[in-house]
This record gives structure tokens, C-alpha cells and sequence, in this order.
């Protein structure tokens, strides 16, 4: 179907400000754009066709975010009926469909439901992405706070150290590539969803840190992320506090490998302000 550009920048553009308010924890302001969005795409493709589903996502979202689950459900039964009837759907809207299945019911208290869903999500984010990818480790971060609603923390805290390994390697890349003077790298993270990637990295850090168990290699990682999450976003005050916070944890574990990684990134912060790949 041959789409005027305007209508399918209309679309792209409120899809994207509706995400990005979610991203901020925005819930009620993302209403109107995805509202847009949805009429918009239901004009283009007609109300039947697969292209509404990500609006029905997003609408889904904020709805659970403002505790509508009543009208969450109905847009989620709209989205899934629309994905079971169009086999060639990709991995991409069916992991979507189920990570917010899996928030829906995370918030209904159907905590097994929740758990199944978070799997279907990683299994085709999986299949999109790569299993070492931010995109599906976000689904087990919602698993492991699925866990720890359910007090199995052994198996929260395990998820979560996988969700802080792939978020360290990401950075890493990142951060030696920025370090090693390469600017032209296209950008990573916008504001939100640097917004995003700090909750994820927050919530694990509270999580082990109130812990009768802490293990102090784990909260290196962790914050280490959160300081170099913030030196790529040219905050550098943010960077440093995180900095030396690792810095002190990782002098509590014998030989830590991130010690020295640690050290160098406190010495360039203090130097700033850096050409960032962030913003």
C-alpha cells in the first residue's frame, strides 16, 4: 500500500513520543499520542491489519502504568487476536505483545501467567536480537521482578546478573570506542531511554545492596554500569558519584579485574566535557 509521508510520519512521530513518555514513567502523557498513532494507522492499513499493534501496545502500556487494567486488557485482546491471525507477524511485535502481556499480568497478580509471557518475550526477542542483547535482557529483568515478588530471590538475583553482565559488555563497547576517539558512531540511547536503562540498573543495585547476602562483585558490575551509562550521556557529576561508588565496592572484592577499567573512567570524567555517542 503506497502511503502518503506525511501519514506515515505522522504515524512514526507519535509512536515515538508516545514510547518516549512511557520511557519517562509518563503514563498519562503518552495517551494522546498513541491515541494518534493508533487513528492514523487504522486510516492507512484499515482496522483489522497488523500495523495498528503497536499502538495497541503502547495504549496497553500506559493503561497498566496508570492501573486501568480492565481497559489494558482490552487493547492487549485486540493486539493478540490481530498477531494470531497474521502468521507471517514478526519476532519483534510478538515479543512486545508478550512483555506486555507479562506487565499486565504482573500488575493483575497472575504471577505464573506473567512469568510464561516474560518467556515467550525473551524467546523471540532471542530469535530477533541475539540472547546477549539489551533488548532481550530487559525481558529478564521483568522475570526477575516477577521472582522477587514471589520471594525466590536465588533465582531473581541469578537473572539479574545476567541482565547487569550484558548491560556491562554493551557499555564496555561503547565506552572503549568513545575513549579510543571514535565520534562517529550513530547514537545508542536517546534521553528516555537512558531513562530506562537507569531504572533497570537502579531497581538491581537496590535489590542487592538490601541484601543479607551482598556480594559486593555484583554491585561493582552494576554500578560500574550506571557510571559509565552516564559518562556516555555527558553527565559527569552522575558518572563520578557512580564511579567512585564502584571503586569502593571493588576494593572489597580481592583482585577485581574492573578496578583498574574503573580508575581510568574517573580520571576522564574529571576532565570533561567529552564529545558524547549518547546524545
Amino acid at each position: 500500500m503506497w502511503l502518503k509521508p506525511c501519514e506515515k510520519q505522522l504515524i512514526e512521530i507519535s509512536r515515538a513520543m508516545a514510547q518516549n513518555k512511557l520511557f519517562e514513567g509518563k503514563h498519562q502523557e503518552s495517551l494522546p499520542a498513541a491515541q494518534i498513532s493508533l487513528r492514523c494507522a487504522m486510516d492507512v492499513y484499515g482496522p483489522n491489519a497488523v500495523e495498528l499493534v503497536p499502538a495497541y501496545l503502547l495504549l496497553a502500556e500506559a493503561n497498566v502504568g496508570l492501573g486501568s487494567l480492565d481497559q489494558a486488557e482490552k487493547y492487549l485482546s485486540q493486539a493478540e487476536w490481530t498477531v494470531m491471525k497474521t502468521p507471517e507477524c514478526s519476532h519483534t511485535v510478538r515479543h512486545q505483545l508478550h512483555r506486555n502481556l507479562g506487565r499486565l499480568y504482573t500488575a493483575s497478580g497472575n504471577l505464573e501467567a506473567a512469568l510464561l509471557n516474560f518467556a515467550n518475550d525473551v524467546y523471540y526477542a532471542n530469535e530477533e536480537y541475539g540472547l546477549d542483547n539489551i533488548v532481550t535482557c530487559s525481558g529478564y529483568f521483568l522475570m526477575a521482578n516477577v521472582f522477587v515478588k514471589q520471594e525466590k530471590m536465588a533465582i531473581a538475583r541469578s537473572l539479574y546478573s545476567e541482565v547487569a553482565s550484558t548491560w556491562h559488555s554493551h557499555l564496555t563497547k561503547l565506552f572503549e570506542a568513545h575513549t579510543q576517539g571514535n565520534t562517529r558512531l550513530e547514537p545508542c540511547f536517546d534521553e528516555a531511554q537512558r531513562t530506562e536503562a537507569d531504572h533497570i540498573l537502579r531497581t538491581m543495585l537496590e535489590v542487592e545492596e538490601k541484601s543479607s547476602k551482598q556480594e559486593f562483585a555484583h554491585t561493582t558490575l552494576t554500578v560500574h554500569c550506571l557510571a559509565m551509562l552516564w559518562f556516555l550521556g555527558g553527565t559527569f557529576d552522575k558518572a563520578m558519584e557512580f564511579g567512585r561508588r564502584a571503586l569502593q565496592a571493588s576494593q572489597l572484592v580481592p583482585d577485581h579485574d574492573l578496578t583498574e577499567p574503573i580508575q581510568s573512567l574517573l580520571q576522564l570524567a574529571e576532565r570533561g566535557p567529552h564529545p558524547t555517542i549518547l546524545n
